[in-house]
């Protein structure tokens, strides 16, 4: 099988986690400059085989567009130009980082740790992608 990677797209960084090739765990893998991305995701995904792109998209409670909507839209509309073979689905990103930034504390992460908004962003990619895999098994 093929992994799956998910993406949480923000206008600086973007968190991301990949599941292992059964598609059983999903694991944080790395924080990415935004301007980076598809070149990351390019390199990538020659040395990987990747069936699946999930990436959040932030909505609020009811439902409607947020100020970063229009930045993941455009970017959705770049990966697909780019990638145009590449499956591509969006995930619902609501309290994921407030998610993440609770699990950091359960976990003991020290305090200046939690604060590397990097950590956060990896995180919250995890948690969509496990999210992910919890409801489509």
């Amino acid at each position: 099988m093929s992994r799956i990677l998910c993406v949480d797209y923000g206008k600086k960084r973007c968190g991301i986690a990949v599941t292992d090739p059964l598609r059983i765990i999903a694991s944080g893998l790395t924080t990415l400059d935004t301007d980076g991305l598809i070149f990351w995701m390019k390199q990538y995904f020659k040395t990987e085989e990747v069936g699946l792109v999930l990436v959040g998209y932030p909505l609020a409670l009811d439902n409607t567009a947020t100020d970063a909507t229009p930045l993941v839209d455009k970017f959705l509309r770049n990966f697909k130009m780019v990638f145009p073979d590449m499956p591509v689905e969006t995930i619902d990103e609501q309290f994921t980082s407030k998610m993440a930034v609770s699990a950091m504390i359960d976990m003991g992460m020290k305090k200046k740790d939690r604060k590397i908004k990097g950590n956060i962003d990896e995180l919250s990619a995890t948690i969509m992608l496990q999210e992910y895999l919890e409801s489509h098994s």
